[in-house]
């Protein structure tokens, strides 16, 4: 019985559909940040809060601030979203990054209605990023100190899971 993992030449690990899912996560990312800078504009016409005043209705500071937040972080969750797809699994980062982006939406719109309603999406996208970081890091760790032949070590349980 052969229990050797195929391992391919390139670094990019994953099928053609994983690279799709990869490639568009970023793409809805982007997507969904002018949603939020939308719902930003429409709260300043609904309560006439004009550039570049931040405060007013309790309702436009909440919208606002998640708008922010939201911003913050996506350039952070961009770069992980990367490096795990090109050094760890393509189909688990962008599995990882639709999950991230569903608890950024969920965090959104729970904030516009209160501030307690932010905190359990919030706590799901933290622990989304810390997820990708850790994947980005085996990914580089397996990349730059593993001999070529031993990436199989971190890929094994992907590859029980089928995913190859």
């Amino acid at each position: 019985m052969d229990l050797t993992v195929p391992f391919p030449s390139s670094p990019v690990l994953g099928s053609e559909l994983d690279k799709a899912w990869l490639n568009a996560t970023p793409s809805v990312c982007c997507s969904l940040s002018a949603y939020f800078a939308l719902q930003v504009i429409y709260a300043r016409r609904k309560y006439k809060i004009s550039p570049p005043d931040t405060t007013g209705h309790p309702e436009f500071e909440r919208i606002f601030r998640a708008q922010a937040n939201c911003s913050e972080y996506f350039p952070i969750f961009l770069s992980l979203l990367w490096v795990a797809g090109i050094f760890f699994h393509q189909g688990v980062a962008a599995a990882c990054g639709v999950l991230y982006l569903h608890a950024r939406f969920r965090y959104f719109r729970g904030y516009m209605q209160a501030a307690q309603g932010r905190l359990g999406p919030l706590y799901a996208s933290a622990r989304l990023l810390w997820l990708l970081l850790g994947l980005a890091v085996a990914g580089l760790l397996a990349h730059f100190l593993l001999p070529p032949s031993c990436p199989w070590v971190l890929l094994w349980p992907l590859w029980l899971l089928g995913a190859h």
